[in-house]
């Protein structure tokens, strides 16, 4: 297995995630090739946690011009995980 602070990159916070929260459901920017046994893999090993479903979406970057420079922003890849009805909330978003 990879490293698993290779796979999950940082945690997306948006009022959105935010209202997932209440329903044990956490969003994260993971790396683009990444699957989904490895995402669970990850979140279970990081935060010590059950998870009980992962789903992934790809988003195409943006493009985005600079004058009469255009270029497209990276793409990326986000996760929305589900954790088990037992087990705890992440402290690592009591804060947001």
């Amino acid at each position: 297995m990879k490293n698993p602070r290779d796979i999950i990159k940082r945690p997306v916070i948006t009022e959105r995630s935010a209202d997932l929260m209440a329903e044990k459901k956490y969003t994260f920017e993971v790396s683009p090739k990444a699957n989904k046994t490895e995402i669970k893999e990850a979140i279970e090993v990081i935060f010590g946690v059950k998870v009980e479903k992962v789903n992934t979406m790809n988003l195409n970057g943006k493009f985005k011009r600079m004058g009469r420079y255009g270029g497209y922003r990276a793409d990326r890849k986000k996760a929305v995980v589900k954790l088990t009805p037992d087990s705890q909330d992440l402290e690592f978003f009591e804060g947001a």
